[in-house]
């Protein structure tokens, strides 16, 4: 990711700044305040990149979306995506809560039922259902095992013995996440992470609840790297652990998986495979719509 010097490089005076259209959408739960809020700016052209991350660091939001126009003929709109610390190629709530906006203001997918957004990792296809939306999980940039070390400093960061992760892996699909596996749904709620140990580390944490409950895993995301301690409700990284677990025959092909209780949220993201592809979705729900003066 990138981040332009916030502080020492000047912004142009309000007097030459729009009015452009704004939503505030939360996304992973149909109930407003308890699923992921993103921030979106729905005429994010000719905003420079220094404005751009400016105004995502002061919403304070884990993301920040503006829609530019798209370069490839493919794509129904352009996204750029940026989090406190700077612009990331992609993100899940963010792709969903930006498509629901689009569509909600209006827009229109060259093909119906389909809405293809470009973003930094390529064309990432988000298809509606009722009033869910889901986005096919882009290709994973790094997979595989962590090594010993990696796996010594999560377990440092976490506050646990090593021994207590069941298995990880890369799940990096651009934001740079890791993912470990531990037993339980409840020794993840548990975690008590020290945030010294954790400033260098994009982390999922993830365990399953037992079978026959309304949900199959629980998730936590950490990412003080990108200026988000922890994330309430983390699309991209759902998308890399599915990806995963779904491989390897951990995960059923189909289920739900909860995140954010332990920030008062009740997100809820669904996982689907179908042949060799992952649709992760949910419900959204715009909360906020005026405009940014930007």
């Amino acid at each position: 990711m990138t981040q332009p010097d916030l502080v020492e490089e000047g912004v142009a005076d309000m007097s030459d700044r729009r009015a452009r259209s704004f939503a505030q959408v939360d996304v992973f739960s149909g109930t407003p305040w308890l699923g992921n809020p993103v921030a979106v700016v729905l005429d994010g052209g000719g905003i420079s990149d220094l404005d751009m991350a400016r105004f995502a660091a002061w919403t304070n939001l884990s993301e920040t979306t503006f829609f530019v126009p798209p370069s490839s003929d493919e794509a129904d709109y352009g996204l750029r995506i940026f989090t406190p610390g700077g612009e990331i190629p992609f993100a899940g709530h963010p792709t969903l809560g930006s498509a629901h906006a689009w569509l909600e203001a209006g827009g229109v997918p060259r093909t119906p039922g389909t809405v293809r957004q470009e973003c930094g990792a390529g064309v990432v296809e988000v298809r509606r259902s009722g009033t869910r939306l889901a986005f096919r999980a882009p290709e994973l940039t790094r997979a595989g095992p962590l090594d010993s070390a990696h796996l010594d400093r999560i377990a440092r960061g976490l506050r646990i013995d090593r021994a207590r992760i069941v298995d990880h892996q890369w799940v990096d699909n651009g934001p740079g996440w890791a993912a470990v596996r531990l037993a339980s749904a409840a020794e993840v709620l548990a975690l008590e992470p020290d945030d010294r140990s954790m400033r260098d580390l994009m982390l999922g944490v993830v365990g399953a609840y037992p079978e026959g409950g309304p949900l199959r895993f629980e998730m936590r995301a950490f990412g003080l790297p990108a200026g988000v301690r922890e994330d309430p409700v983390t699309g991209s990284l759902h998308a890399g652990v599915a990806q995963w677990l779904v491989g390897d025959g951990t995960a059923p092909r189909s289920y739900r998986a909860g995140q954010g209780a332990r920030l008062g949220r009740h997100g809820v993201v669904t996982a689907e495979a179908h042949g060799q592809d992952v649709w992760i979705g949910g419900e959204s729900i715009t909360c906020v719509r005026g405009t940014a003066h930007i």
